[in-house]
């Protein structure tokens, strides 16, 4: 991991190194992230610091992904922290909604319905490591939308 900065990152600090549940330690590990960094930024500066953890990822797990062998190994967990710091960025306030959020994010990322499958599938680079999650925030948001019209 310390063999050079991008598998640091890609690897969330030694988050994806944890046995049986990487990608679910990186997701986890969104959650302090994402509380230090709210209550100090407006939305766009924190949307923006999500972009920029977006593009920092392609070339993280990118590289990482290189060096381990595989485009998107268990134990790059980047593409979790951003999408889920996404996810808590629309999520209603409350740790209900965020037990919620991070119960279906994780769904929707093991899972891979479509298209995420598809794209896991397809694409072989940092950017395909970083999409899929991406996609799983959307459904996991589009999904906490519909039950916040449902129960609010």
């Amino acid at each position: 991991m310390l063999r050079h900065p991008a598998h640091v990152i890609a690897l969330g600090a030694g988050a994806g190194l944890v046995p049986g549940a990487p990608g679910t330690a990186g997701t986890l590990l969104a959650f302090p992230l994402y509380w230090g960094l709210a209550p100090y930024c407006t939305a766009p500066t924190l949307l923006a610091l999500i972009a920029l953890g977006f593009v920092l990822g392609i070339w993280a797990c990118g590289r990482t992904g290189r060096a381990l062998g595989v485009s998107d190994h268990g134990a790059i967990v980047w593409d979790e922290i951003v999408a889920f710091m996404l996810v808590l960025f629309f999520t209603p306030a409350g740790w209900l909604w965020q037990a919620c959020a991070f119960l279906l994010f994780r769904l929707f990322d093991i899972l891979k319905p479509p298209p995420i499958g598809y794209y896991d599938r397809k694409l072989k680079s940092g950017f395909g490591v970083m999409f899929d999650d991406v996609l799983a925030a959307a459904y996991t948001v589009l999904v906490l939308a519909v039950f916040e019209q449902i129960y609010v």
